[in-house]
């Protein structure tokens, strides 16, 4: 169990194995230790959309990072994963010319109510027109990250599941089945960072944030890529920030209270089965009640039904957790060769593989081989 490697990573979520995947890149040994047999937490408990487009700074930088690693890691591990763009339903004046307005930038086709309703099954006359943002991806999570993990196997990556970390120092892991030499450790736990590294998860005020989700059936409901709201645009950077943000936010509040009060994300995403994603509420703490109010899961689906006109069966309801912090990523080197990385929001899909290759970069080397897959489309 002793026997040394390069790269000892914490944690088997899209950071850590990003991190994996930017160390073997470089020549380097890896092992990932994992407490769960699996992936089970925030990286196969969400929409699957990578949501590149609608960023802004950092978290734009890595969602960019990401967008090629996504496509090569697709093209090689054999999972499911579309160029598929967003598409931005506006259902009143004020988001549609919040969209006029972020559309400058570059990235975004705007729509006309009847070419959003081409794309997307709404209900017809709630639109008054939409957008596509193109630089968009989708995958399925509960696909994606096995198959990374495989793929990661076959290339020399060794995995100790069922491996809880006690502590990490310099040079060492500490495990429930005996230490493990590493010259760079990387703690990729998410918000369990305040389980491993307290006193810095206290330091940069990373708590928990919960979610609740629903996997549906939706009749004749489809879209043909992820859809986000009103809601959604008021949250994400690219728009969120926008003097004309401000108006879209203060009409949702104090038209419905009660999805404000959820910290609604209302978005849809469709797995190839068909069946929808369907959320999402937040809440955050220190720790996270694990019980679901089925009043949100109530509203999700009356909310489904307004704006698809189709009634939803219940397949799944889920809970997430993920870390949250003042800022959106945290990256940080506790001790000499120890390096902790989180997405400290929503959007660690989005961002995670390229928040992992751009911190291990510098650290490792310049990967040789292209990050672009031959024959698709930047």
């Amino acid at each position: 169990m002793n026997r040394g490697f390069d790269v000892a990573v914490v944690g088997a979520g899209i950071v850590g194995l990003g991190a994996a995947y930017a160390a073997v890149r470089r020549g380097q040994s890896v092992v990932v230790i994992e407490r769960a047999p699996e992936a089970l937490g925030a990286t196969v408990r969400n929409f699957g959309h990578l949501c590149i487009g609608a960023q802004t700074g950092l978290a734009r930088e890595y969602a960019d990072a990401s967008r090629p690693l996504w496509l090569r890691l697709a093209r090689d591990a054999g999972f499911w994963l579309r160029e598929s763009g967003t598409l931005v339903v506006a259902r009143h004046a004020d988001e549609l010319a919040l969209l006029e307005v972020a559309s400058g930038a570059g990235g975004i086709e705007l729509l006309d109510a009847r070419e959003l309703e081409t794309r997307a099954s709404v209900r017809p006359g709630v639109a008054v027109g939409g957008a596509w943002v193109m630089p968009d991806l989708q995958t399925d999570p509960r696909t994606a990250a096995a198959a990374i993990r495989a793929h990661l196997e076959t290339l020399g990556v060794e995995f100790r599941s069922r491996t809880s970390v006690g502590a990490v120092e310099t040079g060492r892991v500490h495990t429930t089945r005996g230490p493990i030499d590493a010259g760079l450790v990387v703690v990729a736990v998410n918000h369990d960072i305040d389980q491993l590294l307290p006193d810095l998860a206290e330091a940069v005020g990373v708590v928990r944030c919960g979610l609740d989700m629903l996997r549906v059936r939706g009749g004749a409901a489809s879209v043909s890529a992820p859809l986000l709201t009103g809601w959604s645009l008021v949250r994400y950077g690219r728009f969120g920030a926008l003097p004309e943000a401000t108006v879209v936010r203060e009409r949702l509040h104090a038209e419905r209270p009660d999805l404000a009060a959820l910290d609604l994300n209302q978005m849809y995403t469709q797995l190839p089965d068909g069946s929808m994603i369907v959320g999402d509420t937040h809440y955050k703490g220190v720790g996270i009640a694990p019980f679901q109010p089925e009043a949100a899961a109530e509203l999700l689906l009356e909310e489904f039904e307004a704006l698809f006109g189709a009634q939803p069966s219940v397949l799944e309801r889920w809970q997430g957790v993920y870390a949250s912090g003042p800022d959106d990523f945290l990256v940080a080197e506790p001790e000499p060769g120890v390096l902790a990385l989180a997405a400290t929001t929503g959007i660690g899909m989005t961002t995670g593989l390229g928040l992992a290759e751009t911190a291990l970069a510098p650290r490792l080397g310049v990967d040789a081989g292209s990050l672009i897959p031959e024959g698709i489309r930047p």
